[in-house]
């Protein structure tokens, strides 16, 4: 060691450019661990036997120098595959190139250099600090592309696995592309191999963390599921599995890439599932729970599996849903829609409560999901509906179109009529519309329509309709495009210049062949549009539709273009109209016309003003039809009629018809019988004395 000292210490020195006077521990430290490199070099130039004072530590005679193994408390070589210094790398079947790594390993750390050819190590006297780490990791999620995620990869000299597996997950999130990758070559690039590489050959000496969240970050890149890489890091990650130390986040983290590989019948899941219940629910973190669910959601809980998991975890996520953060709750919001748990209504109830405190800053997707998940369960909360009201027009200009989009499906499925939500997107509408997709445009109209309502700026909006149905008629699927002209006609806005394409036969073709046959909604809406066209458009003279798809009743079971009568006001009414009349001969109930429109309630009159028995059919000069509105015919919090109510009255008096509307809003009002009787005398016969039976 003295002659290492004072001959070839200086020289080394010399040879890094380090002063004498500034040697420490630390360098001298460095210096060995290259040592080895050096002495492998020199091998190559010099005769055997002439660097014999190279062998400084005890080393047997005849067997190589494994610096790893030398400086650590291992009692055999910790790397598992032997000295790899020994022997070229070797990257499987993902054909990495050659990396260049210094002989110093230990597990859970990664030394990138900052030469042209990316170098690695693993360091256990640099392990990145917290600081440093999140540092990183802001720094990557600021990174918009994969070019400058590797430039970051390059610029960091120390970083564990976990921040490794970061890189890979976040070149993923840029580059995922449905089922592939926008650009595969990214998976060429050197900085990318030779970390992969680094994974592959050093698998055994990563945390689990870093383990599972690398072998997930390589099925999200669609590595090649055979590659020496994959097949590594599964094989550790069973040897880990068998230990029963992972925590429940890692084992889900797992379970994810599992479920990629193998899919949900992958051997593994059920060993990963037993340990997963090991614990209960309540010993679990949030950061645990959620996962679980996002891994059940994933395929594990399909076909009913681990109900009664599931139930224990419904039962305490109830108690801890005041602490989810948003993501958490749009997270478990979306497995429960997956997972179909109708049953779990009191926990749906507990994560909306929490949504109205996290709308402001829920993410575009988190948004989404909360929004749709509402929508599965059909709940709704005014709470809800005021932060939405604040929070919307502030978004509907610089959100996500998809976003925007769930926001109006979400208050046109619950029939909620909010004016500044409405208006908001009507405004962006405008002015986004061209960067819709053509689901996108339909699906923000239709609540417009659906709930009978024309914003303020009307005019602007269908004229931008017109003019993106002009451009791009021929982009719209059939029953889209019929929802979305279905819509305009329920606002009064007649699409008359594309009303004959779509009673062309060949649109209908196409309508029948979208779907096993033209379902009677679709029929009902044809009908409902060609009938429109006749009643409001008379200077229409494009193709009539053919008698084949017309319907005889728009009133039908499950989803109709007419609401049901409400059977207990229906009854009410009709005892006041037997009061008033004097017998029930005198009026009919729930007639159908041979327009296809249900009547409530008909009331003949003869030319004189006398009322006539119902079942008379002649010298009839007036027909009225009473609407007995209930509240389901209504927005749920105005008194605005639904448009498919509003285009039914208005064509029943194109039809001849006296309109008579009793809405409950009114009749819940009165008190007794004198009242009710008072009342529809005014409303049936205004210009009228009632006589009394």
């Amino acid at each position: 060691m003295g002659h290492f000292m004072e001959t070839i210490l200086p020289s080394i020195l010399l040879r890094f450019e380090l002063p004498i006077e500034s040697w420490n521990t630390a360098m001298a430290l460095k210096v060995i661990q290259r040592l080895q490199l050096l002495r492998q070099t020199v091998a190559h130039l010099c005769p055997p036997g002439e660097l014999s004072h190279t062998r400084l530590l005890s080393v047997p005679i005849g067997e190589p120098m494994c610096v790893a193994c030398l400086w650590t408390s291992a009692d055999r070589c910790i790397q598992r595959q032997g000295c790899r210094k020994l022997s070229p790398p070797n990257c499987g079947r993902m054909s990495l190139s050659t990396i260049t790594k210094d002989p110093f390993y230990t597990a859970g750390s990664v030394s990138l250099h900052k030469d042209s050819v990316p170098r690695f190590r693993l360091s256990q006297l640099h392990l990145p600090t917290d600081a440093e780490e999140k540092a990183f990791h802001d720094r990557l999620v600021s990174c918009s592309s994969s070019r400058q995620v590797l430039r970051l990869l390059r610029t960091v000299e120390i970083m564990s696995d976990t921040m490794a597996a970061a890189a890979l997950h976040r070149v993923a999130d840029i580059e995922q592309d449905g089922t592939s990758l926008k650009d595969p070559k990214v998976l060429e690039e050197d900085t990318l191999r030779a970390l992969c590489c680094q994974l592959e050959q050093d698998s055994g000496r990563l945390t689990e963390a870093g383990l599972v969240s690398s072998l997930l970050a390589c099925t999200r890149l669609y590595v090649d599921p055979w590659s020496t890489l994959v097949v590594r890091l599964v094989s550790e990650s069973q040897e880990r599995l068998d230990r029963g130390q992972m925590s429940v986040g890692q084992l889900c983290t797992l379970g994810q890439a599992l479920l990629a590989l193998e899919g949900p019948g992958c051997g593994m899941l059920e060993q990963l599932m037993v340990q997963v219940q090991r614990q209960e629910p309540g010993e679990w973190s949030l950061v645990e729970l959620t996962a679980v669910y996002r891994l059940l959601q994933a395929g594990v809980g399909e076909e009913g599996r681990y109900q009664d998991l599931l139930n224990a975890m419904h039962a305490y996520t109830v108690s801890v849903t005041s602490r989810m953060d948003p993501p958490a709750v749009s997270s478990v919001l979306s497995a429960l829609v997956v997972l179909n748990q109708t049953q779990a209504m009191p926990l749906v109830i507990s994560l909306c409560k929490q949504a109205v405190r996290h709308i402001p800053h829920f993410r575009d997707e988190e948004l989404g999901l909360v929004l749709g998940a509402l929508m599965h369960f059909g709940h709704s909360d005014h709470f809800l509906v005021e932060a939405m009201e604040r929070h919307v027009p502030k978004m509907t200009f610089t959100s996500h179109p998809e976003t925007v989009t769930k926001v109006m499906q979400y208050f046109g499925r619950r029939n909620i009529l909010s004016l500044p939500v409405f208006d908001a997107v009507a405004e962006s509408f405008v002015y986004r519309a061209d960067e819709y997709s053509t689901s996108q445009v339909a699906r923000q109209i239709m609540p417009f329509g659906k709930l009978g309502y024309l914003p303020p700026n009307a005019g602007e909006v269908f004229r931008k309709v017109e003019a993106i149905l002009h451009a791009r008629f021929s982009h719209f699927q059939p029953r889209t495009l019929l929802n979305l002209l279905h819509s305009c006609i329920l606002v009064e806005r007649f699409p008359v210049n594309f009303v004959s394409k779509v009673f062309n036969r060949y649109f209908l073709q196409q309508l029948q062949e979208q779907g096993s046959g033209v379902d009677r909604i679709v029929l009902a809406q044809l009908t409902q549009l060609y009938m429109t066209v006749k009643l409001e458009c008379p200077f229409y003279e494009g193709p009539r539709l053919l008698p084949k798809y017309r319907v005889k009743s728009f009133l039908t079971p499950g989803r109709s273009l007419e609401t049901p009568v409400d059977g207990h006001l229906y009854n009410h009414v009709k005892t006041g109209l037997v009061d008033l009349l004097g017998a029930r001969t005198y009026f009919a109930s729930r007639v159908l016309t041979p327009y296809c429109y249900t009547l409530d309630v008909e009331i003949k009159l003869d030319e004189e003003g006398y009322v006539l028995p119902a079942s008379q059919i002649d010298d009839i000069y007036k027909r009225i039809a009473v609407c007995i509105d209930g509240h389901k015919r209504f927005t749920v919090n105005t008194r605005q009629l639904l448009g498919k109510e509003a285009i039914k009255q208005r064509h029943l008096r194109l039809l001849g018809y006296e309109v008579v509307q009793i809405p409950y809003y009114e009749f819940e009002k009165l008190w007794n019988k004198t009242e009710v009787v008072e009342y529809l005398h005014k409303k049936i016969f205004p210009l009228s004395y009632r006589l009394s039976w």
